[in-house]
C-alpha cells in the first residue's frame, strides 16, 4: 500500500445550494478532526440564484448572487453559531438596504475590493475560519433556462422554481460556462463526491450544466452519491414521487458521458410524522419513494437510512435531512472510496 495514500485525509466534494447543501457541510464538519487521518471538505455551489438579495445585488452590481455561498461559509466556520447570527442578519429599514443580509453585503465588497468573486470567497474564508474549501460553480454569470413538458421556456432560477408545469429540461445562458480549475482538480482526487440534497433542477442539476463536469465526475476514482430529497417540490419536481425519477432526471443532464457519473443513490427510510406531512401536501409536496427496483435496473447501488428530523417549534414546521444522520452516510461511503483507491495502490 502507498505511504502516501495512507496518510492523506479524506477527501469529500460536495456540490449542491440552498439549505440541503449547507445541511450535510454542517454535518461534515464534525468529522474534520474526529476522522482518521483528518477530513477535506471541498463545496461547489450552484450561482444561478436570482431572487431575494442575491437577486438584487446580482442586477445591481454585476455580481454572482452570495446567498448560497454565505450559507455554506456559515455552515463550515468554526463558530457557527455567532457568524451565522452575523452573516444572517437582515436589514430591516434603510434605504436600499431593506431586506439585505449582511454577508451578502460583506461579499459583494469583497468580490469588488478583489475584482474577482472566487479570490473574494477564498479570502473571506480564511478571515473567518472556514474549515473547508468553497468554489462557486462557475466564474461566469450564468443564467438558468428551463423547456417545459409544454414547450415552453421560462429564464430565471425564481421563475423556474415556481413553475406549474413539470419541468423537461434546464441549461445555463450562456451556455459554454467553464468551472474553475481548483474545482476539477478537487473532483480529481476525491475519495467521495456528492450531489444533492438540494432542489432538484435549481440546486443540483446545474452543476452538471457547466462544461466539463459531468466528464471529471465520471472519471474521478471517487464514490460518486446521489442524496434524494425527502419531498417533492411544488412546481419543480410535482408528479416526480419516485426517487429513481430525480435520479434519471441527473443522469440525463449529464450528457452522453453521463456513464459512471453516479454509483450509489441514498434514500431515507426514517418515518416522516403525519402531521408535517399535512402541511406539505396541503401545498402540494409528497414524500419521494423508495422505488428501489428501478434505481437498481439503472446501475445504480441504494443506500437506505433514516436521515429525517423535523425543523421548527412545532412538528409540523419543515421536513429536514438530518445533518449528523446524512453526513454520517457519507463518511461511511468516503471510506469506502478511500479503500478502494489504497487496493489499487496496493
Amino acid at each position: 500500500m502507498s505511504e502516501g495514500v495512507r496518510t492523506q485525509p479524506l477527501r469529500i466534494v460536495s456540490m449542491g445550494g440552498g439549505t440541503g447543501l449547507a445541511t450535510l457541510l454542517r454535518g461534515l464538519k464534525r468529522y474534520i478532526q474526529a476522522a482518521e487521518g483528518g477530513l477535506e471538505i471541498t463545496a461547489v455551489v450552484t450561482v444561478t440564484d436570482d431572487g431575494g438579495s442575491s437577486g438584487r445585488l446580482r442586477r445591481d452590481f454585476d455580481v454572482l448572487p452570495p446567498g448560497d455561498i454565505r450559507n455554506c461559509m456559515v455552515a463550515l466556520c468554526q463558530d457557527e453559531a455567532l457568524l451565522s447570527q452575523l452573516f444572517n442578519y437582515r436589514f430591516t429599514g434603510g434605504r436600499g438596504l431593506k431586506g439585505h443580509s449582511f454577508g451578502n453585503l460583506f461579499l459583494m465588497a469583497m468580490t469588488h475590493l478583489t475584482g474577482d468573486f472566487a479570490q473574494a470567497v477564498k479570502l473571506s474564508s480564511e478571515v473567518l475560519a472556514v474549515r473547508g474549501r468553497i468554489y462557486p460553480s462557475t466564474a461566469a454569470n450564468v443564467r438558468l433556462e428551463a423547456t417545459l413538458v409544454d414547450g415552453r421556456k421560462i429564464s430565471g432560477e425564481t421563475r423556474i422554481s415556481r413553475s406549474t408545469r413539470a419541468i423537461e429540461r434546464v441549461a445555463l445562458s450562456p451556455r459554454r460556462a467553464r468551472p474553475l480549475k481548483e474545482t476539477l482538480d478537487a473532483i480529481a482526487q476525491a475519495d467521495l463526491i456528492t450531489l444533492g440534497p438540494g432542489s432538484l433542477y435549481t440546486s443540483v442539476i446545474p452543476h452538471l450544466l457547466v462544461e466539463g463536469i459531468p466528464q471529471a465526475i465520471a472519471a474521478s476514482p471517487a464514490v460518486k452519491v446521489y442524496f434524494t430529497n425527502l419531498m417533492t417540490q411544488p412546481g419543480e419536481t410535482t408528479g416526480m414521487e419516485g426517487a429513481s425519477d430525480h435520479l434519471a432526471a441527473l443522469v440525463r443532464h449529464g450528457g452522453r458521458r453521463s456513464r459512471g457519473l453516479i454509483d450509489v443513490c441514498v434514500v431515507n427510510t426514517g418515518p416522516i410524522l403525519r402531521k408535517a406531512l399535512e402541511k406539505y401536501r396541503a401545498r402540494e409536496a409528497r414524500p419521494v419513494t423508495n422505488d428501489l427496483k428501478k434505481i437498481e435496473a439503472m446501475g445504480v447501488k441504494v443506500v437506505a437510512a433514516d436521515l429525517v428530523r423535523i425543523a421548527g417549534r412545532r412538528i409540523q414546521e419543515k421536513i429536514r435531512h438530518d445533518p449528523g444522520a446524512i453526513s454520517a452516510v457519507a463518511i461511511d461511503l468516503a471510506r469506502q472510496g478511500r479503500r478502494a483507491k489504497e487496493r489499487l495502490a496496493s
